[in-house]
């Protein structure tokens, strides 16, 4: 009989990884601060949790996958918190992206309690999400990582065990940082061709074959393009990322220059920003200038 499994968070990502689970046989009990996000999940077959301790506590395996580290704080301590209803012997898998520190702070908590821990941040986009073809970086211990790996594998195409509790974000991150600054240096550039006369997408064509060539244009050299940012992954989120990739490179002693330019450049357009748009908005910052 196969584990049931919790899951918290049913936003952008959260809600088609949770279907996969459901899909892939597993009983699913799930719980969303805006309730109306589960219902779809409650017709496929899923249960509602009444709150994060109560879908904790049918648990087997809870996966959580929320905005930002005050949230995860929240499901997990707070008013109902879910840690304490997990039962010994179950496993915590976090798929936020949050500090290494706050990761490993999660694992000692669990530890103390006889529950097993994984960070487990995930990469590919909500298109990833819905395939079931997520990258998953992986902190915590390889036991219990065999443990829950075909739940992993319900979601992912790939599943990185990079090293103890923190890893797995400290890696994610990294990741998110490289993208940050990816995409930035494309705006940046569309900017200098199209004041210049030169249509953008001459520019994308020559990329593309050349070594400036990166997946990510393929996805948001478009949205820009077109001035149309649709949130596959909201610029809000990856300004956190972007701050908390900072603060952890102020912890280990290191200065990231680029990180702390382009950390400048997605505030300014955030804060100017009256919708939700993705993180290809950072295009904003020149289309003003």
């Amino acid at each position: 009989m196969k584990p049931t499994v919790g899951f918290i968070g049913l936003g952008l990502m959260g809600k088609p990884m949770a279907l996969n689970v459901l899909k892939a046989g597993y009983p699913l009990v799930v719980w969303n601060r805006t309730a109306a996000r589960a219902e779809g999940l409650v017709r496929e077959g899923a249960k509602l949790g009444a709150s994060p301790a109560a879908t904790a506590a049918q648990a087997d395996v809870l996966i959580t996958i929320v905005s930002d580290p005050p949230a995860v704080e929240k499901i997990l301590w707070g008013a109902d918190g879910a840690l304490p209803a997990l039962r010994r012997g179950s496993v915590l898998i976090d798929s936020s992206t949050i500090s290494p520190e706050l990761a490993r702070k999660t694992a000692v908590a669990c530890e103390k309690n006889g529950v097993g821990y994984l960070d487990a941040p995930v990469t590919g986009g909500t298109w990833g999400a819905e395939k079931g073809e997520l990258v998953f970086m992986v902190g915590g211990k390889s036991e219990t990582l065999e443990k829950v790996r075909p739940v992993l594998e319900a979601m992912g195409k790939k599943i990185f065990h990079l090293g103890p509790n923190g890893a797995g974000q400290t890696v994610k991150l990294a990741m998110n940082l490289i993208l940050a600054l990816q995409v930035e240096a494309l705006a940046e550039a569309l900017a200098l061709v199209t004041h210049a006369g030169v249509a953008g997408e001459k520019l994308v064509e020559v990329m593309q074959a050349s070594m400036a060539r990166a997946a990510v244009l393929d996805v948001k050299a478009p949205l820009i393009l077109k001035n149309e940012f649709p949130p596959s992954f909201p610029l809000r989120l990856m300004h956190k990322d972007i701050r908390l990739a900072l603060e952890l490179a102020r912890q280990e002693g290191i200065t990231l220059p680029a990180a702390a330019a382009s950390y400048a450049t997605y505030s300014a357009v955030k804060e100017a920003s009256k919708d939700d748009p993705d993180y290809a908005a950072v295009a904003r910052f020149w289309q003003k200038t």
